[in-house]
Parts: structure tokens; sequence; C-alpha cells
């Protein structure tokens, strides 16, 4: 799973999240901080409406909660959807036993990010295109 502190950065650079079944999140509340929820039709789902997005608690699962606005959450993405958000930049994932690797493409520049979880190379990738994106 992707570090708190590297999803952190990817929304404070400009990631958008827009909730589906099996995403991770945690929300920011001091109380909280150590726990780690999933989006699921059965538990939590995500209400869109014009005012934003609401992330609403079914039943009483979790802690009576009955909802949290999105802007309250921080999204821990996995190593498919960071991989899939890295598009056609992508180009390879290599493990060499203690570090994985990822390599992109990043306008004609060939770069790498290396860190001991795979899903943290690719995060760190994706935080170099959003902050590309962004200038």
């Amino acid at each position: 799973m992707i570090s708190t502190e590297l999803a952190a950065r990817l929304r404070d650079a400009g990631l958008t999240w827009k909730p589906t079944d099996g995403d991770r999140f945690h929300i920011d509340a001091p109380e909280l901080a150590a726990e780690v929820f999933t989006v699921s039709t059965l538990t939590i789902e995500p209400h869109h409406y014009p005012t934003g997005t609401v992330l609403g608690f079914n039943g009483t699962t979790e802690w009576a909660l009955d909802s949290v606005d999105i802007e309250d959450t921080l999204w821990l993405p996995g190593e498919d959807q960071l991989r899939s958000l890295l598009g056609r930049t992508f180009r390879s994932l290599v493990h060499d036993g203690d570090t994985y690797v990822v390599e992109v493409d990043l306008l004609g520049e060939r770069r790498t990010f290396a860190a001991p979880e795979a899903a943290d190379a690719y995060g760190q990738a994706l935080l170099a295109l959003v902050e590309l994106a962004a200038e």
C-alpha cells in the first residue's frame, strides 16, 4: 500500500479522487489516523451531489459514522491504480531484490524512481508526472 505521506503529497499536488469500489482511504481525524477504510457498496459508498462527493457509511459497521466529505479523506491508491494513472508514460517495473524501480518517460526523458515498495515507486513517478502537468 502507498505510504500516507506520499498519498498526501499526491493529493496536495492536485491528484483528484473519484471513489470506486475497492478504493482504500484514511479519514483526516486524529482518532482515526490508524484506520484504513475501503469503499464498498455494502458498507461505504460514494454519493455524488452538486456540492461535492460524500462517502456514506451504511449500517453501523463503521463506528456509526453517517458520512464524511471527500475533502476530509486521503485516498490511498493501489499499485494497479498508480500504474494506470501513469498511462503511456510507464515503461517498466523492475525488482532488484531490495528495491522496486519504476521507469517512465516524462516529456521524452527517461526517469527512474526507486522505493522498497512497488506502490511507492509508482507513486513517486506519478507525483513527478502530476507536478510536471501543473507547470
